[in-house]
């Protein structure tokens, strides 16, 4: 594939597109293929729509004489190695991010820290898969000065694929725990696809961060090279967990007084953590970087606050997987603020072998709380019920739940809502 030349055409265009139905004047079209479509058979609808040239790999759909069509031999090879391309043109620093919870908040965060100081470019929403990440890459333009990659996993080898197209200068796991069991074959694999990102920052002599609080990154700080350690006393950068009833409280090194985020959950105290301990790496006045910290207020269903009459909500419908909905469900036990409180979870994907234990265990979890109401709905989470309280009710499907949340009626609870975002259990929030 002729890459150089396909680049040539990249910095004429104003952009790339992957869907004709978000095709700006003048971007490239890349015709990439799925189980359940073969974007080849838009092409021509896409240079109608305005796009500049597509990117298709089946020669069938090339009319003769028409430059606006550039053949390859696949689609999707040609946009990461487009994107790849592209990075080796850029000088900046490009920070990369994975774990198991909280990339993206962790990213949101670094966002805003970063930003009181540089032209900074991130991952937008959750771009962060093979086509995701290359998408990314392609959107940096000439003005940033530093980037922010965020990298997710299905299965073994997807983050250092990612890397491979990225090239990382520095990065940092969120943390590691239970999540796309799948496709990893099981915590072990979670840990060996996670660290593929500080394996690719040893190779290529890259900066490692490492939350020196978090046993499990901890444990293998010494095998990367000399990372820059931060949380704990003596580290690079030194934060302090205050308490988390719900929101998070923190001290810094060198500042005065505690300081409240908009952020709920000890959980969330590491990717404050973080994005304060890199921003200091890179120059940001701690001050600057404690106000981006304070002014950051989650609206993407990540632990997001909403208040219904005398209700408080806490969303948390983005996504679950075993370790964020342990954390969760514990986090929302200890807290206080309504006189009720009620617990709705759904199911959690990807876990293969795994599924009907996990679920099992959350029926476990949530007795040990006195919640006032349990609510479970979906196929999986069924397997709760067995050590679930009793009372616990359950329904099918999240639409079957709509009509007793909306005779319930419910007043001064403090409500968990969290599942997988196949689930869409933000769809519930009207009803309550």
């Amino acid at each position: 594939m002729n890459i150089p030349q396909l680049y040539y055409h990249f910095l004429q265009a104003t952009g790339v597109s992957t869907d004709t139905r978000k095709i700006d004047q003048g971007n490239i079209f890349f015709a990439l293929k799925g189980p359940n479509f073969n974007a080849n058979d838009f092409a021509s609808k896409a240079l109608e729509i305005g796009a500049s040239l597509v990117v298709v790999d089946e020669k069938r759909v090339v009319p003769e004489n028409d430059n606006r069509f550039f053949l390859v031999e696949d689609v999707l090879l040609a946009l990461q190695q487009l994107a790849n391309y592209h990075r080796k043109q850029l000088t900046i620093p490009i920070i990369g991010l994975t774990g198991s919870n909280g990339k993206t908040t962790s990213k949101e965060l670094l966002h805003a820290v970063l930003k009181r100081k540089y032209k900074t470019a991130a991952t937008v929403g959750n771009l962060n898969n093979h086509i995701g990440v290359p998408l990314t890459i392609l959107g940096i333009g000439k003005e940033v000065e530093i980037a922010i990659v965020e990298m997710g996993a299905n299965k073994q080898g997807d983050i250092k694929e990612l890397c491979d197209i990225a090239e990382p200068t520095h990065g940092f796991i969120t943390n590691i725990g239970k999540a796309h069991l799948e496709g990893m074959g099981g915590p072990e694999g979670v840990l060996k696809t996670k660290t593929e990102l500080f394996q690719h920052l040893r190779e290529n002599k890259g900066t490692v961060f490492i939350n020196s609080q978090d046993p499990i990154l901890s444990n293998m700080a010494k095998r990367f090279g000399d990372p820059i350690l931060y949380s704990a006393k003596g580290d690079f950068c030194e934060v302090t967990f205050v308490e988390a009833d719900p929101f998070v409280k923190f001290r810094v090194e060198g500042q005065e007084g505690t300081y409240q985020s908009a952020l709920i959950g000890a959980y969330n105290f590491g990717n404050i953590a973080t994005a304060l301990c890199v921003g200091k790496y890179f120059g940001v006045p701690m001050s600057a970087a404690v106000e981006a910290v304070i002014a950051y207020n989650p609206s993407n269903m990540r632990s997001q606050l909403l208040e219904k009459r005398s209700n408080l909500i806490i969303l948390d419908a983005y996504n679950a997987n075993p370790s964020s909905m342990e954390v969760a469900i514990k986090t929302f036990g200890e807290m206080t603020g309504r006189k009720y409180k009620m617990v709705i979870l759904g199911d959690m994907y990807e876990l293969g072998d795994s599924t009907v234990e996990e679920h099992s265990k959350l029926g476990e979890l949530v007795s040990q709380y006195a919640f006032d109401k349990i609510c479970l709905t979906g196929k999986h989470i069924q397997a709760a019920l067995g050590k679930a309280p009793i009372s616990t009710l359950y329904f099918p499907d999240p639409f079957s739940f709509r009509n007793w949340l909306q005779d319930s009626k419910l007043e001064d609870y403090m409500i968990l809502i969290k599942g997988s975002r196949g689930m869409k259990l933000e769809g519930l929030v009207e009803f309550i």
